[in-house]
Formats: C-alpha cells, structure tokens, sequence
C-alpha cells in the first residue's frame, strides 16, 4: 500500500519499546550456510527452545524460503514438542536469518486508522560485507503487502539492532554504526538524526560511541546498551582490564553517565558483566549478554558456559519484575555473529 507524502512521526506514529506488548514475533528461519561454516546443523536445538519460549507468550511468525524449508522447519519443532497451532509461516525468501536488521519496523498510533504501519529501511548486509541481500531487503515490504498496511521507503539504510528504544522518545545508538561510511556516506549525523526522528517517531537521540570486538555489524547497540524501562538501562561492561573490550564499554559507561532523557533526569544505569572471551577458529566472537530478547512473558538470555552466565541472569532478572528469565545456549549460534535479538524483531500489539 502506497503512502501518503507525510512522515510516520507527523502522523502520530511511533516505534514502541520492546518490553510493551507484542502480537507476535518474526524470524526468518536459518538456511545459509555461510553465516555458520560447518556448524548451521548444531544451532537449531537452541534456536528452536528459542520458539518454544516464545509461543509460551505470543505467536511466532516465519520466513521461509519455500515449502521445503517450512517442513524443514517443522521437523525440528515437531522434534522439540513445540505447539505449532502458534507459528505462523510466511513463504518470504531471505538471504540470512537476521531478522532484527532485515525484517519490518512497526510503528503504531493507536488513534489512527490503520493503528499500524510498517518502515522498510534500506539494508546493505552491514555495509556490503554479505552479499547477495536483495532478497532480505524487500522483507518489510512484503509483509506489508501480506497484511495490507501502510509502508514507508526513508531509503536509506538502517538497522534494527543499531537502535534502541524507551518507548517514551528517546532512541540510542551509536557512532561506531550509523556514522560508518559504509553506510549512508552522504549522510551527517544531524540529517541521520532527522531521519530517526522522522521515521521512528521520537523525539531524542542518544549517541554512545563504542560497539564490542568481533561484532560484524560496526557496534550494534543492542550488544553494549539495552532499555528495561522508560529511564533504566542495562551497560556491559567488562572486568578484566587486559581485554581489548575494557575500554571501549568504560568510554560508553561515562557517556551514558553524562546522557540527559526528555525530562532532564539521569539515565539509571545498571552495570552488566561480559561474558568469558570465545573464540573460533582463531576470530574473537561477540559475545553479550545484552542480546536478550524481551518477549511478552520472558526475557530470552543468551548464556555462553562461563561462569558469568549466572550472574548475568540474576541481574536481567532484577529489571525484569514479573518476566521469566531464561538463559539458552548460545555458543554455537553465536559464530554467526550474533544471538537471539539479531534473530527476532517484535511486532507490538495495538
């Protein structure tokens, strides 16, 4: 559906936090076998317990590439008991299983007529480092014209995991992303600033500068900052001040100490540990606690075998009053270079 020439945020639109409501979640079913060299058979035990969480609150919604791959996918949930009277397939061909930065941006205003629309940014696989993605970059659009709903093309290129939202104005992201040349090279930050605020309906941006090592994706935020409430966030941080990730979360950490929200009050910080150092096959693998997805019952942890995993979980779930906390192995999917909120991306209910 074609839309008008007014901006989202000009009609009253606006992307909500992730801990508000969801209709469902969408997933696009992992199929290449290039994000997991030799090892793609190994991550769906994890990532289907990932699905059986989910529907505990909310529908599941997947793409896939043809019948094959949705009977494919229904082998392995048949094989983990998961009820699939609450998993819906699409047949959406995709390139990859990144659906937090290929799949659709909802924004809603529920006084407008539709109360949803749809934002298809521009996605270029991380600054053109995996190509093909023609495929994964026309998924928003595809789903609009699936449900009939309003789309939006800012044109140009955007993330979901580079940003991050309270629900009450205020975005974060960070430098190290959306100011990468590799992205929108034409852009400075105040016209990307514009097209945030046009395009996700807020009001503020906040900027931290720094991503982990071994993250692919330039320093996506939800690796470093995640909100858990309206004025709360989650920081990674890490102890061992011989590792090369010290100093670039202690640099995030003041800048997020010195951030001001819409009404003036201080950002209430609290500190999450990293987890141990992993590698494969001699590259360093960004692991983060931070890329827990916050459901609609649960927050789904990645946990890595280390023994930080324990007290990762018991702080997640001190923010998390009236949500099931659940860790999930994540150390095979994460040498795709990412976990289970690279995978996910909400659709809010309205």
């Amino acid at each position: 559906m074609k839309t008008e020439q007014r901006t989202p945020r000009e009609l009253g639109y606006y992307f909500p936090a992730e801990f508000a409501p969801h209709a469902a979640t969408w997933l696009s079913w992992p199929h290449k076998e290039a994000s997991w060299p030799g090892k793609i058979n190994s991550i769906y035990p994890s990532y289907v317990k990932f699905i059986k969480e989910l529907i505990k609150g909310e529908h599941v919604k997947i793409n896939v590439v043809d019948a094959a791959m949705q009977q494919q996918a229904t082998d392995w949930m048949t094989r983990f008991d998961v009820d699939l009277a609450k998993v819906d397939f699409f047949i959406h061909p995709t390139n990859d299983a990144w659906c937090r930065d290929h799949g659709p941006a909802f924004l809603i205003n529920p006084s407008a007529q539709p109360q949803k629309v749809i934002v298809d940014w521009g996605y270029n696989a991380w600054g053109n480092k995996y190509p093909p993605y023609d495929l994964d970059d026309v998924i928003p659009t595809r789903i609009a014209e699936h449900y009939g709903l309003p789309v939006w093309h800012p044109g140009i290129v955007m993330e979901g995991g580079s940003v991050e939202f309270n629900g009450k104005g205020t975005l974060l992201t960070s430098t190290a992303c959306l100011l990468n040349p590799n992205r929108n090279p034409h852009l400075n930050q105040e016209q990307i600033e514009n097209y945030l605020r046009d395009y996700y309906g807020v009001e503020q941006i906040l900027w931290v500068d720094e991503g982990i090592v071994g993250d692919d994706t330039d320093g996506h935020i939800d690796d470093t900052v995640r909100f858990v409430n309206a004025d709360t966030v989650l920081a990674t941080v890490e102890s061992d001040r011989t590792d090369e990730n010290y100093a670039l979360l202690q640099h995030n950490l003041q800048q997020l100490k010195a951030m001001r929200l819409i009404d003036g009050k201080s950002l209430n910080i609290i500190e999450l540990p990293m987890p141990s150092p992993l590698s494969y096959e001699g590259q360093r693998l960004p692991c983060s606690y931070a890329n827990f997805y916050i459901a609609n019952h649960a927050v789904i942890v990645p946990v890595f075998n280390c023994k930080q995993d324990e007290t990762a979980l018991r702080i997640i779930e001190q923010c998390f009053p009236g949500r099931q906390v659940v860790g999930i192995d994540s150390v095979d999917i994460i040498w795709g270079l990412g976990s289970f909120h690279c995978l996910s991306q909400q659709e809010p209910l309205v």
